[in-house]
């Protein structure tokens, strides 16, 4: 008998929303995107990723040749470590569904330590903020590309949200859904970028690049099969003799049983022996000649269940509220030589490189994250903040 606890793997499968109960999981897509038109695309993206990776790092990474798959999300769980940084950018205009990013720990911590310029970098808010930014970049790329020559105008993401989570409470997109794996190397050790989005999104990027579904015929044509589930019945058992609809459509599974000797569906009807000849419709073929074309069938799209953080993780913030930071306010810096400051005495003047009425910076454990301007309450200084800086303006400054 069980005595009330659950195990670890459990609790992941709970956070993870699958079912322990022995019910199986909403069946996979069966339809295939065309993976060689996003193998071309990603193709196209390797170089851009690596020069962003360079401009942001001051390193020398290269991206090999990316690879673009189908899996699910048992597949996925199995190639990833037990840790992850997981990005959720979403698309939400032109093209809407999910879009994450997923990386090892040890290459998060790789890019926050070049970036930041320190050594064992930890995965805390200031680095998963900057990993957010340089997927950003990544990101930015992909929509330009995109929307070029008004494929899809107005395409946009959500703002990247990065997190530190065990993999089984990262938010995979569920069913089957489109793998984008990037490899860049960097002094001889390769790690991966792995960017995953739904399968909506992926026939739209393949929409939008000029491909097509690998199970679309491009005859347009309907089999027998189809033309009897459109008309209500059965796939014919029996042909209609000598009825012929123009493109070669067999007029099965409408309910007769006994052929029609003699008679065509074209410029005229015969009625066999009668000599009976009565034009029908003018010409009309029940082929080409309509432009039947073949149903338009579109995957229904259902609101996302998943967005944002969950309330344990939004919980966590509250056990390091009492932790103290050390934050100052810098007015300005300059470089002097030993002897000069050797030589410094009593009302000696030190220029700074800031200007008279420009705002000066307050860090953080010695990092900037805003900028203001200086007061005065009842003879004491203070700072008024004025801007807080963005993300991107705070991995600028660290340069």
């Amino acid at each position: 008998m069980s005595d009330g606890t659950i195990s670890q793997s459990e609790i992941d499968a709970l956070l993870a929303g699958v079912d322990m109960g022995g019910l199986s999981a909403a069946p996979a897509s069966s339809v295939k995107f065309d993976t060689a038109v996003l193998e071309k695309f990603a193709d196209g993206l390797k170089d851009k990723l690596s020069n962003n990776l360079n401009t942001m790092t001051g390193a020398s990474f290269s991206a090999e040749k990316p690879a673009v798959e189908a899996l699910d999300r048992d597949q996925l769980l199995a190639r990833l470590p037990e840790m992850v940084v997981s990005i959720n950018a979403d698309f939400n205009t032109a093209l809407k569904g999910e879009h994450m990013f997923l990386l090892a720990p040890e290459f998060g911590q790789k890019l926050t330590g070049l970036i930041n310029k320190e050594e064992n970098a930890e995965l805390d808010d200031m680095a998963l903020s900057v990993i957010s930014e340089v997927v950003s970049q990544h990101t930015g790329s992909e929509i330009t590309d995109l929307s070029a020559d008004g494929k899809l105008p107005g395409l946009a993401s959500n703002p990247a949200e990065a997190v530190h989570v065990p993999k089984a409470m990262a938010r995979i997109p569920q069913g089957t859904f489109c793998l984008f794996t990037y490899p860049v190397t960097l002094d001889g050790q390769t790690y991966n970028l792995w960017e995953a989005v739904s399968d909506e999104v992926a026939h739209g990027m393949v929409t939008s690049l000029g491909g097509g579904s690998q199970n679309d015929s491009g005859m347009g044509t309907l089999s027998p099969a189809d033309l009897g589930s459109l008309m209500g019945g059965a796939a014919p058992s029996q042909p209609m003799g000598g009825m012929a609809m123009g493109g070669g459509m067999n007029m099965g599974g409408m309910g007769m049983q006994q052929p029609m000797g003699g008679m065509a569906m074209g410029g005229g009807m015969n009625m066999g022996s009668m000599g009976m000849q009565q034009p029908m419709m003018g010409g009309m073929n029940m082929g080409g000649s309509m432009g039947m074309a073949p149903p338009n069938v579109q995957n229904l799209q259902f609101p996302n269940l998943a967005g944002g953080p969950t309330a344990q993780e939004q919980g966590n913030i509250g056990l390091i509220m009492d932790v103290n930071m050390e934050m100052t306010v810098e007015l300005g810096r300059t470089k002097k030589q030993i002897k000069e400051i050797l030589g410094m005495g009593e009302g000696t003047i030190i220029e700074l490189d800031k200007l008279a009425g420009e705002p000066v910076d307050i860090l953080v454990n010695h990092k900037a994250i805003a900028k203001g301007e200086v007061v005065v309450i009842d003879e004491n200084f203070g700072v008024r903040v004025t801007e807080i800086l963005s993300p991107m303006e705070r991995v600028s400054d660290l340069h």
